[in-house]
């Protein structure tokens, strides 16, 4: 995998002036007639570690970055009581607060202190929330299939300096995807990890990937997001079957870094 996503981003990087004149920008979502229909998207309190972005997928389980879950400085997972989801979290005041109950990483993620290309299909995670949320205006998102090169795509995050009301960017595109990585024109920063990536087709939103790093190529930013369908399914099957993964151990490195020779820098947002 490590051959393959230098290539993928080189195939960004040629396609990144063509795509960058069609994408369009953030909008903020501050008023209640802005978020009808995003409330199920909410800002993950990660203890006193900062915040990342999640969504519903269904009345008691939250989709993120598996990356979010871990203590930047120490590499211990942290523990589910620590994380709240504020569904709906805008100008200081959410639809619903739940804490976390659970929190599931995909097996084969591994976090650690320097960074790789290595495992961004695997930055994934599911949170079992404290009590299920149903309210009519927090329907949890459906799914849908891995998008391919050219296909539109949109983003709901939060981040660094618009933490108070989540964003949406309804155009942006994919420039480059295999199996393991999609890389996006679309707006991230600190903050919008595990941000959902919708396909809107006839009406309906469906969450096809998940926010990952922000990255620049040649200076172009770009988002790299984690292909759902084969991770996802991995994870619903560890929450099934009631296996948890051993938290407090540090483990190997799981996020992208540069330094492959294409001028390519990656960060965790």
């Amino acid at each position: 995998m490590r051959h393959l996503i230098p290539g993928l981003l080189a195939a960004a990087l040629a396609l990144a002036g063509a795509a960058r004149a069609q994408e369009g920008g953030l909008f903020k979502l501050e008023t209640a007639d802005d978020s009808r229909g995003w409330d199920a998207v909410g800002k993950l309190i990660m203890g006193k570690h900062g915040f990342c972005t999640g969504a519903l997928i269904g009345p008691q389980l939250v989709l993120t970055a598996a990356h979010c879950l871990y203590d930047k400085t120490t590499g211990v997972q942290m523990r589910p009581e620590e994380i709240e989801f504020q569904a709906g979290f805008r100008n200081g005041r959410a639809v619903a607060y739940r804490t976390v109950s659970r929190a599931v990483t995909h097996p084969d993620y591994r976090f650690g202190t320097e960074d790789k290309l290595d495992r961004v299909m695997d930055d994934v995670a599911l949170l079992e929330l404290s009590q299920p949320i149903r309210l009519p205006s927090l329907a949890p998102f459906e799914t849908g299939a891995t998008p391919v090169e050219g296909d539109a795509v949109g983003v709901v995050s939060y981040a660094q300096y618009r933490e108070e009301a989540p964003s949406i960017q309804e155009a942006c595109e994919v420039l480059a995807g295999q199996p393991q990585a999609l890389i996006l024109t679309c707006n991230v920063d600190f903050g919008s990890s595990g941000a959902p990536v919708f396909s809107i087709e006839n009406g309906v939103a469906r969450i096809v990937s998940v926010i990952s790093a922000k990255a620049e190529v040649d200076g172009q930013k770009v988002a790299v997001a984690v292909p759902l369908a084969e991770p996802l399914a991995t994870l619903r099957a560890v929450l099934e079957e009631g296996r948890s993964l051993p938290s407090g151990a540090a483990k190997d490195v799981t996020m992208i870094s540069g330094g492959n020779g294409l001028g390519a820098k990656f960060v965790q947002p």
